[in-house]
């Protein structure tokens, strides 16, 4: 029996929609930052084996020695390569004039110090409440400071103390309120959904302009053959994700199946998507976008959306079908091959529809050259 759920294919079409509108803004630039550098296809291979080698390690180490030294620094790499990426996109963009970025100093503000209250307040009041409201209350002040120093500034450009507010509140947040507490109440799965969709746009933005047509195609192709072999053959992918959301990194999304499903304890039932199924769909649209134009890309997101809602909904139906062929129970099924079979036929669409389209204008010169125009009405 199907399962519908319209909270995951939502925030999927969230994530890339928002990657497109954003990205008219922020490609210029990004390309600067990047000296209008493009990945080759050799690049994008390297990517993928990385990908690969990442995942097995991870997934692989984790069974072998699930102890504390290996998830700390999973951890901290994590927590550097996150924190670098919002201050990169905070310093780029932190030129902008001064009344905006007065608000968003203010907004950091009242964020440090509603966090730091509620730190001291039950069940948050223990022998680290002192630290914590002090660490939230610092970048408060750091937060208010830069408003001062931003009504002295004369002219508008990238601003450190702007830039840096970002990733330190994102630090404080997951040290003081998952690493202590297990995520419970305040990190999973708000804060936690919050950040994980937030990086899902980031990366796609930032990497997005990195791609050509040519490597997206080779990335596509390569990606979704990868994701099947790790999730359905090897299984490592479910399990390097099961290391995530045991350490709650932002990594997956996790969002409640809507409508309501209950287990048999009562508890509301969630799904959970990785931010690499994100950022497959939006490097698609998005280079789907360039390639095709506006229409094709915004239809490419509603048809990647409606083929992963599909798949999600008769999802415990596929997977009763696979696991009697691959003799194992599987944990979870490739989003990649959700995603990319809704974005084939638009694409395919779109090719055809351009080669009918140059045939006629082919035609139409050539009719043109040998001096036979269409009839002109009087």
């Amino acid at each position: 029996m199907a399962t519908l759920d319209i909270a995951m294919p939502l925030a999927l079409l969230a994530v890339a929609t928002v990657a497109l509108l954003l990205n008219e803004r922020t490609e210029g630039k990004l390309k600067t930052t990047f000296e209008e550098r493009e990945l080759r296809t050799r690049d994008v291979v390297m990517l993928v084996v990385m990908i690969v080698v990442a995942v097995s390690v991870i997934g692989y180490v984790s069974i072998l020695d699930p102890g504390q030294i290996f998830q700390n620094i999973i951890l901290l790499v994590f927590l550097f390569s996150y924190s670098m990426l919002l201050f990169i996109f905070s310093y780029l963009f932190s030129g902008m004039k001064r009344r905006t970025a007065q608000l968003f100093s203010l907004g950091f503000a009242i964020a440090s110090l509603l966090a730091g209250t509620i730190g001291l307040l039950e069940p948050f009041a223990d022998g680290l409440a002192f630290y914590r409201a002090l660490a939230f209350y610092g970048l408060a002040a750091f937060a208010l400071a830069s408003i001062i120093i931003d009504e002295k500034k004369a002219d508008a450009q990238e601003r450190w103390y702007v830039a840096v507010q970002p990733p330190a509140l994102f630090v404080l947040l997951f040290a003081f309120y998952n690493v202590v507490y297990d995520g419970a109440p305040v990190w999973a799965p708000i804060l936690l959904d919050v950040f994980a969709l937030t990086f899902a746009v980031l990366i796609i933005l930032y990497l997005g302009s990195l791609f050509t047509w040519k490597t997206t195609l080779v990335f596509a192709v390569l990606l979704t053959i990868v994701d099947i072999i790790l999730v359905l053959g090897t299984g490592s992918m479910v399990v390097a994700a099961q290391q995530f959301t045991g350490l709650g990194l932002p990594v997956l999304v996790h969002l409640p199946n809507v409508p309501f499903v209950f287990s048999a304890e009562g508890i509301v039932l969630f799904r959970g998507l990785g931010l690499g199924d994100f950022f497959f769909a939006g490097i698609l649209a998005l280079q789907t976008f360039k390639k095709f134009g506006k229409q094709a890309g915004y239809a490419s997101v509603v048809a990647m959306t409606i083929s992963f809602a599909v798949f999600e909904a008769f999802l415990p139906e596929v997977l009763g079908l696979l696991e009697p062929l691959l003799q194992r129970e599987i944990g979870g099924f490739p989003g990649t091959l959700m995603i990319i079979l809704g974005w084939l036929p638009v694409v395919v669409w779109k090719m055809l529809s351009d080669k009918k389209q140059k045939q006629q204008d082919r035609e139409m010169d050539q009719k043109i050259g040998n001096g036979v125009l269409p009839e002109q009405g009087a």
